[in-house]
């Protein structure tokens, strides 16, 4: 009888895991990763409390940052549509501070107030430049505020799985030790040790992957935000500009011509 080249591994596979054949079989799958999570060593005991704090504070931060974003975005709406409909600065400012979360409202304030000491809010701008340059240093601060503690997710999504992995490579000495002490290659050996490297493994792709996603997206909002600031910088220097060329200059009298006689008005 010509047996299949694969059936000789597999029967000595099953001659090293004989003893386990008669194991009764786990019930759900639930109570069987309770139960190995129970099971497991303080190496990977230590490695899941890590990343269960990991997850919690990135899925804190992630929330915050949602949140904090969809008002600044809501802000941001009112505050354009109100900036459109007015035709003068003062009027915009004095509604200004009911948007307060936008970070438009501190590109906007940090420009009127470089018009203001310039010009009183009145005529051309002496020095344009100086006001694009207020409008960069305002939309970077402001851009500074938001990406606050942004750094500690890319952390957690970068981190979670080498700690994940230390875990797993732990329990993989764990595994080799039991089938070295038990001197025989049985299931029961290197069960607990392979358990711990699977949970570890898995618990820093949980925590790693929801992170990874999350800052992803929120650094995409973040290049939005920074992307919309610059614009309506533009847009208001250029609203301060076409309002200044308008307005009428008022006229300055001819200067008198020393040889003319002067005239007296009765």
């Amino acid at each position: 009888m010509i047996l299949h080249p694969l059936a000789s591994p597999i029967a000595l596979a099953l001659c090293f895991f004989q003893d386990d054949a008669s194991a009764p079989p786990v019930g759900a799958s639930s109570s069987a990763l309770v139960e190995m999570v129970r099971n497991s060593g303080a190496v990977a005991v230590a490695v899941l409390i890590i990343l269960l704090i990991a997850s919690i504070c990135s899925w804190a931060i992630m929330l915050s940052k949602w949140r904090r974003f969809g008002r600044a975005r809501r802000q941001s709406r009112g505050f354009l549509r109100a900036f459109r409909k007015s035709g003068r600065l003062s009027e915009i400012a004095a509604i200004a501070g009911n948007f307060r979360p936008s970070p438009l409202v501190s590109v906007f304030n940090e420009i009127n107030d470089e018009y203001q000491r310039q010009s009183g809010g009145r005529g051309t701008p002496r020095n344009p430049l100086a006001m694009e340059r207020a409008a960069q240093t305002a939309s970077s601060e402001a851009l500074t505020a938001m990406e606050t503690r942004m750094t500690w997710l890319a952390t957690i999504a970068n981190g979670a799985t080498f700690v994940g992995l230390f875990g797993t490579v732990m329990g993989i000495i764990d595994a080799f030790h039991g089938l070295g002490t038990a001197g025989a290659a049985t299931l029961r050996a290197v069960a607990p040790g392979i358990s711990e490297a699977l949970i570890t493994t898995a618990a820093g792709l949980v925590v790693a992957i929801p992170a990874l996603v999350g800052y992803n997206q929120l650094t995409a909002q973040l290049r939005d935000f920074a992307s919309r600031m610059d614009d309506f910088g533009r847009e208001l220097l250029n609203a301060i500009e076409n309002a200044a060329l308008l307005t009428p200059q008022p006229t300055q009298p001819p200067p008198e011509d020393p040889a003319q006689p002067r005239r007296r008005n009765f």
